[in-house]
């Protein structure tokens, strides 16, 4: 388990201080390397930063770590690179503010980017690695799609609690709305009803049309350092104040809660835990938390996300959700641009950067009155509360 203390020591000592984003479109016509660099160079102005001083890279989506500080006129003292899997991402920032803390760099920036591919799967193709892919794919059983997993742990966690399916798409007509106040939204001028939920088709049922993610060209950088050097940067210092690592094991899966998975090897009987180690370094509840973004490739994902956290007890997500309650100006607002599903599919960047700008209180006619804490959840518990003085 982790050090209680030792975790309330790093409490607010590093801070995201610059944010860049480039344009979100399904097709761009532009290469993953000019997103990058856009977004880079948005971060950096941001920060109120020259680029000499970011002398720290972390890629989590986008091109190699190799050249890409060539290709962006970079000299860095500290580098890597992740795998190209969107749960990395708040690992990313995570590490980026440890590295910072640690004196190995003073400014990190972290790269995430990707590029609408038609045949609809990355290189490498996940699903065909040997034993299966990170989701839950079984190629040998015709389960190649990542829906797959997504859309059998929704039917599963339906036989289990009852509920109306129907009333999982509040999240994306949620999400879509939102999307209308984001300009830089790909679906940010197409609103969508219930009815136009209810009516689409279905991809795997029980999933429809709109529970699955958009597909788009998009890029995200964002700068993180020491709470101290924060505090002379351009922007308001947000403060990474909580931090959970992602967890991994038999029972744990990508797009599902612990032991729902098709590969599980525990029984599905969930119940969130009283602590977590996120609320305990950030010296928070989860009544104190203004909104919530949560990874969303898929609609289920929403309701897994209300439930791991513990905003909601087993079975209850569908029926809080209804009524805008999730919205904003809502009791608890969720994916306040869009998320995956309305604003851009960008392995959960555009998530965290728009976590930091509702702290920022700069998201216009989407900003959530009063935010200062904002926290972040993929998968299995992977999460970041961000704060703002």
């Amino acid at each position: 388990m982790p050090d209680d203390e030792l975790l309330r020591s790093m409490r607010d000592e590093c801070a995201v201080v610059g944010v860049g984003v480039s344009p979100f479109s399904r097709h761009t016509g532009r290469s993953e390397l000019s997103l990058v660099a856009e977004a880079f160079r948005n971060a950096v102005e941001d920060a109120g930063l020259e680029r000499a001083d970011v002398d720290g890279l972390i890629v989590n989506m986008g091109p190699d770590v190799d050249r890409l500080p060539q290709l962006l006129g970079m000299e860095v003292e500290w580098a890597f690179q992740t795998w190209r899997h969107g749960r990395l991402s708040a690992q990313t920032v995570q590490m980026a503010g440890l590295v910072a803390h640690s004196g190995m760099a003073n400014y990190v920036a972290c790269i995430g980017s990707t590029v609408a591919n038609p045949q609809g799967t990355e290189e490498g193709g996940e699903a065909f690695r040997p034993g299966g892919g990170p989701h839950w794919e079984f190629p040998h059983y015709g389960m190649v799609h990542p829906g797959a997993l997504p859309a059998m742990s929704f039917r599963r966690y339906l036989n289990m609690h009852g509920g109306d399916p129907e009333k999982l798409g509040a999240v994306a007509v949620n999400q879509r709305a939102n999307a209308t106040h984001n300009p830089n939204a790909v679906y940010t001028a197409r609103p969508i009803t219930q009815d136009d939920y209810v009516n689409s088709r279905y991809v795997i049922e029980p999933l429809h049309l709109f529970d699955f993610a958009a597909v788009n060209d998009a890029a995200v950088c964002m700068i993180v350092s020491t709470a101290a050097r924060a505090r002379d940067a351009a922007q308001p210092p947000v403060y990474l104040s909580g931090m959970q690592g992602m967890k991994a094991g038999r029972s744990q899966v990508v797009f599902a809660m612990e032991g729902l998975g098709a590969g599980a090897q525990d029984v599905y009987q969930y119940s969130a835990p009283a602590s977590m180690p996120v609320y305990e370094m950030a010296g928070v509840s989860r009544e104190d938390i203004d909104l919530l973004q949560i990874y969303d490739s898929f609609s289920p994902e929403v309701i897994y996300g209300l439930e791991q956290l513990g905003f909601c007890g087993p079975g209850e997500a569908l029926d809080f959700i209804q009524e805008g309650r999730t919205a904003v100006g809502g009791e608890l607002p969720v994916n306040t641009a869009g998320g995956h599903l309305s604003e851009a599919m960008i392995g959960g960047w555009g998530h965290l950067a728009e976590a930091v700008q509702q702290v920022r209180g700069a998201c216009g006619e989407r900003q959530v009155e009063g935010a200062k804490l904002a926290q972040y959840v993929h998968g299995p518990f992977v999460s970041i509360i961000f704060r703002a003085d």
